[in-house]
Order: C-alpha cells, then structure tokens, then sequence
C-alpha cells in the first residue's frame, strides 16, 4: 500500500520509479485534499447566502482576495520551503530537512502573529471607501479574522513540509477534518444561532484552532522518521535569509495576484450587492474545477525538485510534461461535468433567496469561468515546475502578468462594452495568454538546481 510506505520508500519511488504511476499516486491524495479544499469555500458559501443574507455573503467575497494578499505571505514561505526541503529530501539530508521545516515552522508563525493587527488596519480604511451597504459588514469581519491569521500560517507550512516529503495524504487528512468541523460550526454559529458576519469567522476559528492542536500532534508528538522537536531550539537566522530569499518572489506573486482580484472586486462591488454576491457564487463553485488538476502542480513541484536535487534534470522535465497530460485529461471531465450542471449548482446558493437577478449573472460567470481551467491548469503545472528548480522568479512575474496585465488591463478596456461580464471573459483571457507564455518560456530554462548551484557557489568562495 502506497500510504503505509516511509519517506525514504516514498524518496525511492520518486527518483526511480514510473513517473505516470508516481505522479497519479501522488497527485490522487493531493487531488481529493484540492477537491475538500475547495468544498470549504462551497460550504461556507452555501451557509452564508442561505442563512447569513446578501450582505454578509457580499462582505465575505469582498474580503478574501484582501485576506489572500496577507496569507500570501505564508503561501510564498510554503512554495519555498517545498524547494528546499524537497532537494534535501532527494539527496537523504534528514538533518537539513528537519531542520529547515523548525525554523520555517516558527518563523511563519510569528510573521502570522504580526500579521493580525495589520489585518485590523486594513480593515478600518477599506470600510470608507467601498458601498455603504456592505462597508459595516467588511469591517467587522475582516478585523475579526485577523484571530485566525497565525492559524492560517501554521495550516500553509505544514502542507509544505509534508508535501515536500512525499506525504499529500497528510495534508488530506487535514483538511478533511478542517471541511467536517467548518461545517459544523457553520451550522451552529450560522444557522442555530444566526450570528452573521461574527459567526462566519467563529466558524473559521474554532475550525482552524482544533486543526492546529493536530498539526502539532502529527509533527512534534506522533511518532516518525521526521518527528520535529522545540527542545533546545532556537531561530537560525542563515537559514531563515536563505529561505526568505528565495520565497520573496513567490510572496510577492500571491500578495500582487491577490490584489489584483481585489481591484477587480472593487470593480465589481460598483454593481452593487447582488453582483458582488453572484461573482462570488460563481467564484465558490468554479474553485472545484480549478483546484483539481491544478493540485498536480503540488506533486509536480515536489518530484521536480527531488529529482534536480540529484541532478536528473532529464527525468525532472518528464514529470512536467506528464503532469500536462494528465492535468488535461482532467480538465476535459470537469468541462463534462460543470458545463451542463450550472443552472444547479448556483441554485443550491439560492435556495432560501431564489433572487433570478444573482442566479442569472452567476450562472453566466460560472459557464465563462468553467472553460478558462484549460488555460489554468497548464499554468499552474509549469508554474509547479519553476518552483521546483528554485526559480520562484518566474511565477511571480508570470502572477502579476496574468492578473495585472491580461486580466485587469482587459476589464478596463471592455467594461464599457461588457459591464461585468468584462470581469468573467478577463478570466478566461487572461488564463489562457498565461499559459502560452508560460509554456515558451519553460522551454528555454535549464533542468537543474538554482538552490544546490548557489550552494555550490557559495562553498567555492569560502574554499
């Protein structure tokens, strides 16, 4: 059984075995935890438009891409740390992994302590500049959840570390805990006691804090081959540089892709309440079909880089190129399946409401949003192999050409002609030239190690 396998057989089986075979298995539990990943969104959408109300449904929209911007901090410390623990995973380095996966571990959890009040301050400011409607509604939530911030950074190194260790199952299981309790806290704080915007974010916090009592369980108590411990530590401040160094470029990407969709959102909140609302109906269900095959950049991410830590950069560009396949064959189910099915699935949204205005524009985001998983998936592959060379450059000028330049540029060329649906067709756009660009690009990129070069380097000047 592939599950009860260690690190070092899972190691051997990367380097060594059938690159299909080891990628679908890889990618199955990464698959399943992108699909319950993006039920999260679904569930929290269902509960809020049905018993939370068009505003406070509007006000979470609203909010995420703000919350991304912060979190894109830890996202770009986990994109990182995948490199770097994943080549030291390829070579044997026990030691260094462990290593690096403490102090990444308590960095990000301090960097997500600071985080909090910033979280408060950007609340204050946005709620004088958006619709009055929906302004009290952001306010409160956004500088509620800044309680939950260090939770959100603490959730995002450990998918790092265990994904960069062959263990995507590891990260399932959490998150398949995390959907369980969501929705039960959902439902008490939401439905049972209608608490609103204040119940949306206790249903977030109490998820997260029961999560993060078993993601310290699995890394520091239960037993293993890469069982951590905070006795005797300390932060080791060179490794952290070397980190941070090479994860600014992939914060900056999430943080400027993140902004970027929240400048749309501004663009979209413009239409009032009920667009914003259908905008993120849409946005909820269509993250199904974005995060399945685009979770094989995970796996991608992680076979490249064990690979090129052992200087198979040959093999290392065989996984990408099967990622593609087998990201397109998934791609044309998911068309199959949510095309047909989108009347229904915003209907599920609209249950208690049935307003025929936010099903309508929703239903017209969904279809638009739904074709663009060609363009993405390829995109996040070949973003998934960058990052497993130690090249977090390229996704970040990639992120920021993507939203800022295909995306947005053609919202505000088209929006006189479109409206809103500007914003859907943007999507898609902008996906697609993504993915074009990407793909040329890789193509003149060497398959070997930045990390281990600059260590290299690094080694000859003290010599």
């Amino acid at each position: 059984m592939f599950f009860s396998k260690s690190v070092s057989e899972r190691r051997e089986m990367i380097l060594n075995g059938d690159i299909f075979k080891t990628l679908l298995m890889l990618s199955i539990p990464t698959m399943l935890m992108a699909l319950v990943q993006s039920l999260i969104p679904l569930s929290d959408g269902y509960f809020l438009n049905n018993y939370g109300g068009v505003l406070v449904a509007g006000a979470v929209t609203f909010s995420q891409p703000v919350i991304n911007i912060l979190i894109g901090l830890s996202q770009g410390l986990g994109a990182a740390s995948m490199a770097i623990i994943g080549q030291y995973n390829g070579r044997n380095d026990t030691k260094r992994v462990k290593h690096f996966s403490l102090q990444i571990l308590m960095f990000s959890l301090v960097i997500g302590v600071i985080i909090a009040p910033i979280c408060v301050l950007i609340a204050f400011f946005l709620a004088k500049s958006v619709n009055p409607e929906v302004a009290p509604y952001i306010f409160k939530y956004l500088s509620l959840y800044s309680l939950v911030m260090p939770l959100l950074f603490l959730a995002a190194i450990f998918n790092a570390i265990k994904n960069a260790m062959g263990q995507p199952e590891a990260t399932f299981i959490r998150m398949i805990i995390l959907l369980i309790l969501k929705i039960i806290f959902s439902v008490v704080f939401l439905k049972f006691y209608k608490l609103g915007i204040v119940g949306a974010v206790l249903a977030s916090f109490c998820s997260y804090f029961i999560i993060a009592i078993w993601m310290v369980y699995d890394l520091f108590i239960k037993k293993s081959e890469m069982k951590l411990s905070l006795k005797n530590f300390k932060f080791d401040f060179i490794a952290i540089r070397e980190v941070v160094h090479l994860a600014i470029p992939s914060m900056l990407s999430y943080m400027f892709v993140s902004l970027g969709f929240f400048l749309i959102n501004m663009e979209v909140q413009g239409y009032g309440p009920k667009t914003l609302n259908a905008a993120g109906i849409a946005s909820n269900i269509n993250s199904l079909s974005f995060t399945i095959p685009s979770s094989i950049s995970t796996t991608v991410t992680t076979m490249v880089s064990m690979n090129v830590g052992t200087s198979n950069g040959k093999k290392a560009k065989k996984v990408m190129y099967k990622g593609l396949l087998l990201a397109f064959i998934l791609s044309v189910i998911i068309v199959t399946f949510f095309y047909p099915g989108a009347p229904k699935l915003v209907n599920l949204f609209q249950k208690n409401t049935n307003d025929p205005e936010i099903i309508k524009i929703a239903t017209s985001a969904l279809n638009v949003y739904t074709f663009s998983v060609f363009g993405f998936a390829p995109y996040m592959i070949v973003q998934g192999a960058f990052i497993g060379l130690g090249r977090t450059k390229a996704p970040l000028i990639m992120g920021v050409l993507r939203v800022w330049l295909f995306r947005f540029i053609f919202i505000l060329v088209f929006k006189a002609r479109l409206g809103v649906k500007a914003v859907f067709w943007g999507n898609l756009f902008s996906n697609y030239m993504a993915a074009i660009v990407f793909l040329i690009a890789i193509q003149f990129i060497p398959w070997k190690s930045v990390i281990l070069d600059e260590e290299i380097t690094k080694k000859k000047k003290k010599a």
